[in-house]
């Protein structure tokens, strides 16, 4: 089937509308892990959003709210005046709109004509953040005069400090000016973490122009004039740079050295134009794809379409040059979750990384480990031992940075306490998880030992001191949690905290066991810190009573304690709308709280997880039952169920999920990506394709390759890595074939029960 190649790799808005400015400024924002910014317009409209964030640059606005990702002042921004008529789109006529997102190279493009009155202007819009210099963004202006007058023109462009978080200001005005009579800087400062942030811009023309600087609070701009004759041109190109005094790139903090830096990112860059820079970062981008594309011979060109975008995000997001750092709920898209890290990376975006890009991966695995501190911070405070890892995180050591209050009840009126910093605890057991998983895809013994088995020692410690004792039953419990359904709160025995628990604890028994007669050196030094005999007397006390919810006579494994008695109610209103917050037009969370209402995937995610623990006929049953009583509002839940369905061979029906998936940020709804993209959809987007149809999984720390594919595709090629292999599989729905380089070990995996063993290649009947 032949598609125009450019669909494949594009994003595009036609037409402009004020009021939907949310989606394309998400969905095509820029970014290379270090900085990413919104893709907002450079001239000002009501209702946009101009964020620009350095990852890890956390900040609270006072002392009484938590910390988040402060939104930088605007380097982006630009307004026109032409024969005193400023330039707006809402003004006039706008033809050919086009906005698009070139998803092979990172650049952002805009272009338009704009009739007013008796003007008539052509406008070309280009910029790009950097893949191949960190701290470098740079955009390119072409006005075209196509009124039969000449124009002149008023630009005035510059760093716009006048930005906030939805109203909180996280800035100090520092000093600003212009440095060798060209380079406009700022040097703004974090209110309270202290982080000192320098920003620099430069503009070039390719005509004469007049120039005035312009200072304002919190702002420097230059107002240039010139003059167009009729059918003639300008070029601006603008570029910035942007350091902070956390970078570890950079050896010496003091503003002045850090000044001298912001100048000198431009000024050894003075010879490359726009094009050369561009083609210098699309280069870096190239090196992304390359490694493991992904090719669908579809019906549909969007499912190609799909994991490129998922991708494209995942790299703009992640933050590859900082173990201190971790991917947030809307990666650097948005406001939205404050910047703020959560189960997400482990179980929906690490896998993506472990599979793909191992260095990357490995720096956010560092990343909980260096969050230890924080995570014995955060069960000291609550009257527990270990590690137990915050529902949000920010920097590493902060512990819990959860908001305490959330929206209005639509029944009381009041502000809605968020219990999830409290009681959703599962985090722990999916940080742990994640490590395991880490370990098994990669191998990574160095890591293992220095880091990996200290956090699941320090986890299943955890475990230990939060189990509640029933004399009755003999058994221990987890009382009043909430599981990943989180339309039920403070319930017990939530069916995936516990079975995950367990699992934590069961895994340190026999981690430590292992340390002690394999790795008496490793063992000694964690016995230090966490006195494993002791430790292990304990766990070993505890493991085989911590109870596990059964299945019913029916084959359903409740949910929590009170789930399966709880109203049924027709939830086919809720699930056919666009927004995902419809149901709470209706209830409150205390009435939801009260039926057979799920979020997401909750029981299912964990038959999707720790599939060996249960067989096909229970997936089934459960399936059936689960699935109807869940609302997807949550954007994680689709790809678990995408995943499970096609397990269970029900092809049409994951498809569908999978099409809901990718719609979550690319579809028709125009307010879904506001407050930002959706970070762990798109990783789910990779485990739909490599884990659902590619059946790629590891099993009791055994690989499987074990591939389906929908109806609508004919072929499927993926890559991945596997333990310091290259591997690579081609499948339609006749055969498979997988390989790998010569050179290098024996890889064996699994396939429908039977063990192979690749040297090269093998060619597998489906």
């Amino acid at each position: 089937m032949n598609y125009d190649q450019k669909k494949l790799w594009q994003i595009e808005q036609q037409g402009f509308d004020e009021q939907l400015l949310g989606k394309s400024e998400a969905i095509m924002a820029l970014g290379n892990g270090y900085l990413g910014s919104r893709s907002s317009e450079e001239e000002a409209y009501i209702g946009e959003i101009r964020d620009t964030f350095v990852a890890g640059t956390f900040n609270s606005f006072d002392e009484n709210e938590v910390t988040e990702l402060p939104n930088l002042p605007d380097m982006w921004g630009m307004s026109f005046i032409f024969n005193g008529r400023r330039f707006s789109l809402v003004n006039g006529q706008v033809r050919d709109y086009k906005k698009r997102l070139n998803l092979k190279n990172g650049e952002l493009t805009r272009e338009f004509i704009w009739e007013f009155e008796d003007l008539k202007m052509k406008f070309e819009f280009r910029r790009f953040v950097s893949q191949a210099r960190r701290h470098l963004l740079v955009s390119h202006v072409r006005l075209t005069n196509l009124t039969r007058i000449p124009i002149h023109v008023k630009m005035r462009s510059g760093i716009n400090g006048q930005v906030s978080n939805e109203g909180s200001q996280h800035f100090t005005d520092g000093e600003k000016g212009l440095v060798e009579g060209k380079f406009i800087q700022m040097m703004p400062v974090t209110t309270h973490s202290k982080i000192q942030i320098i920003q620099t811009v430069e503009h070039k023309f390719n005509i004469t122009i007049s120039e005035r600087p312009e200072t304002c609070r919190r702002s420097f701009f230059m107002n240039y004039d010139f003059d167009l004759d009729v059918e003639s041109t300008i070029n601006i190109e603008k570029r910035g740079s942007i350091y902070t005094s956390n970078d570890k790139d950079i050896e010496d903090h003091e503003l002045s050295a850090l000044r001298s830096e912001g100048v000198h990112e431009l000024q050894k860059i003075d010879h490359l134009d726009y094009e050369l820079l561009l083609q210098e970062s699309a280069r870096v981008w190239q090196k992304i794809w390359e490694k493991h594309p992904i090719e669908i011979k579809s019906e549909n060109f969007r499912d190609q379409l799909a994991i490129r975008f998922a991708k494209y995000h995942l790299h703009a997001m992640a933050p590859s040059h900082d173990e201190r750092m971790n991917i947030g709920a809307k990666g650097l898209s948005g406001e939205g979750y404050k910047g703020h890290a959560f189960w997400d990376t482990e179980i929906f975006m690490l896998p993506y990384f472990n599979f793909t890009h191992p260095d990357i991966a490995k720096k956010l695995v560092t990343y909980r480990y260096l969050g230890l501190d924080g995570a014995h911070k955060k069960a000291k405070i609550n009257g527990y031992e270990g590690a137990q890892y915050p529902w949000e995180a920010a920097n590493p050591a902060d512990g819990e940075v959860t908001p305490v209050w959330g929206a209005a009840d639509i029944i009381t009126g009041q502000s809605t306490k968020i219990w999830s910093g409290f009681i959703e605890q599962h985090i722990t057991s999916d940080v742990a998880f994640g490590v395991k998983q880490y370990i098994d895809v990669t191998g990574d013994h160095e890591f293992e030992l220095e880091k990996g088995d200290e956090i699941l020692i320090d986890t299943a410690k955890f475990w230990a001191s939060r189990l509640e004792y029933n004399h009755a039953l003999d058994n221990y419990e987890i009382r009043d949690v909430i599981g990943p359904d989180e339309y039920k709160e403070h319930i017990n025995n939530n069916a995936y905290t516990n079975y995950t628990a367990q699992w934590n604890v069961a895994f340190a028994i026999k981690l430590i066991e292992d340390l002690r007669r394999d790795e008496p050196d490793f063992y000694e030094k964690l016995d230090k810190k966490l006195n494993l005999s002791v430790l292990t007397e304990n766990l070993s006390a505890k493991v085989d009573k911590i109870f596990l919810p059964k299945a019913t006579d029916g084959g359903i494994i409740p949910q929590d304690d009170s789930y399966l008695t709880k109203k049924v109610i027709d939830l086919s209103k809720y699930r056919e709308s666009d927004g995902v917050d419809s149901l709470f037009h209706d209830f409150n969370l205390e009435q939801v709280n009260q039926m057979q209402i799920t979020k997401q995937a909750d029981v299912l995610l964990l038959m999707l997880l720790f599939e060996d623990l249960f067989d096909r006929d229970q997936k089934l049953k459960n399936f059936d039952y689960y699935e109807p009583k869940t609302t997807h509002d949550s954007s994680l839940s689709f790809s678990t169920h995408a995943i499970l369905s096609a397990d269970l061979g029900k092809l049409e029906q994951s498809y569908d999920f999978f099409n809901k998936a990718i719609n979550i940020d690319m579809g028709d709804y125009m307010k879904s990506s506001d407050a930002g993209i959706h970070a762990a959809s798109l990783g789910g987007i990779w485990q739909m394709i490599v884990f659902g149809y590619g059946g790629v999984r590891m099993v009791k720390s055994r690989l499987r390759i074990e591939p389906h594919l929908p109806k609508k595709w004919s072929l499927l090629k993926y890559g991945f890595d596997y333990r310091g292999e290259n591997i690579s599989v081609s499948t339609d729905r006749k055969r498979m074939i997988v390989t790998k380089p010569d050179n290098g070990h024996e890889i064996k995996f699994l396939n429908k029960d039977q063990e192979y063993t690749l040297k090269s290649q093998l060619i597998i009947s489906i």
